[in-house]
């Protein structure tokens, strides 16, 4: 007997199964506030974040910008089980200014711009979401970049540019992170 093929029906199975078993992404609200800078998502342009955590479902992390949310899940610090992270879907989303409050795609599924002429809620440079690969072609001829699956996104993106001469300062970013830390350890 051939158990080749009803072991690849097996591991199939277990992929659906774990795949169907992700929460849902959560529509962004007054209530909905930033993991890193404590302020409501609403009240900023461009795309956002979430992630759902094990132990915390519906209540997820809400992140300002992409990168913000790309930066938590490099963070060593980070020890929760992350469950399932989305970012807005662009090619949906109304308007820069307004992203959306219910456009979600896993972030695995998207494809990103990067380095284009736009900045994310928090005025620095950002990864920008999209479902539709086409609809990331046209955001690239109207603002520069270039297109890239989450696997391939740059680990180090220069989030404090100084705007008069163009050095890279993550100092602030790095102590913010440091501060967090030592007062989640408290």
């Amino acid at each position: 007997m051939n158990l080749r093929p009803i072991a690849l029906l097996l591991a199939l199975s277990a992929c659906k199964e774990e795949h169907a078993a992700l929460p849902s992404p959560v529509e962004m609200t007054a209530d909905s506030v930033g993991y890193f800078c404590q302020m409501n998502v609403l009240e900023h342009g461009g795309p956002k974040g979430q992630i759902a955590l094990d132990g915390m479902t519906g209540t997820p992390l809400f992140f300002s910008q992409v990168t913000d949310t790309v930066a938590y899940l490099q963070m060593p610090e980070q020890n929760y089980k992350i469950l399932a992270t989305y970012v807005s879907d662009m090619g949906a989303a109304p308007s820069w200014d307004h992203p959306g409050t219910k456009n979600w795609v896993l972030i695995d599924n998207a494809v990103f711009v990067v380095g284009s002429d736009l900045t994310g809620g928090m005025g620095r440079p950002e990864f920008v979401p999209f479902s539709d690969s086409t609809k990331a072609v046209e955001f690239v001829e109207a603002h520069g970049g270039h297109i890239e699956p989450f696997s391939e996104l740059p680990t180090q993106l220069p989030l404090w540019v100084d705007d008069t001469t163009g050095a890279v300062d993550d100092s602030g970013y790095s102590a913010r992170l440091r501060a967090l830390t030592l007062k989640s350890g408290d």
